[in-house]
């Protein structure tokens, strides 16, 4: 299957969660992830719903030209949510691929309101390929191949199934799930598009070298 990118996104894409719950620190670790050559920050789940909009909006007025992940893992009301979240400018928001696909559609039509992206995740889906190819039907930007932090402490890893996510859909393929220099680039050569680190770069002493050492993995092809 011949993949066809928009070419609004370049990858290979390193986004950086910031699953941090006081904003303060958020703000400080992004700056150096800024630095060291993230190309897009995230609003993490916790971070969101410890001080909500707040963090987007701080965000996008601190990096106004770094697109901003709004990682609502939205399970309902997709519209509003993502009027919520696309207001408070951010470029890109999360719905769960376990949602029903009037909350996938209605997310998506507001973002081709907006201009912005959408992203299914299909964390915990019992048939991940098969609502990845759904979800690309329904019209999403970008499909994430996502492991959670307590399906990590059992073994499982995103690049289990992520080649075969890639066989079958044209849109974009993100990565999350503990993920360091080495599983990024085998995320990259398997043919994701964007690569998402949380805790690898977020809880290191030096965050802009660590970013740097995601990047020089992610991009080796350069």
């Amino acid at each position: 299957m011949v993949r066809i990118l928009k070419p609004r996104i370049k990858p290979p894409i390193l986004q950086v969660a910031l699953d941090i719950i006081r904003l303060d620190i958020a703000i400080e670790i992004a700056k150096h992830a800024v630095v060291g050559g993230a190309d897009w920050l995230e609003c993490g789940t916790p971070l969101i719903k410890s001080v909500g909009m707040k963090a987007v909006r701080e965000l996008k007025g601190l990096f106004p030209n770094i697109p901003i992940v709004a990682d609502m893992k939205t399970m309902d009301t997709g519209e509003l949510e993502a009027r919520i979240a696309f207001s408070a400018g951010s470029d890109i928001i999360s719905v769960l691929g376990v949602a029903d696909d009037l909350t996938i559609k209605g997310a998506i039509n507001v973002a081709r309101e907006y201009d912005k992206l959408v992203v299914v995740d299909l964390i915990n889906h019992p048939k991940p390929i098969k609502r990845a190819v759904e979800a690309e039907s329904m019209g999403t930007d970008i499909i994430l191949v996502h492991v959670g932090i307590d399906q990590q402490l059992r073994g499982a890893s995103p690049l289990e199934y992520l080649k075969e996510i890639v066989r079958s859909v044209e849109c974009y393929v993100a990565v999350a799930g503990g993920l360091n220099p080495q599983t990024a680039r085998k995320a990259i050569e398997a043919g994701a598009d964007i690569v998402v680190v949380g805790r690898y770069i977020t809880g290191s002493q030096n965050i802009t070298e660590r970013t740097q050492e995601i990047k020089r993995a992610i991009r080796f092809r350069e």
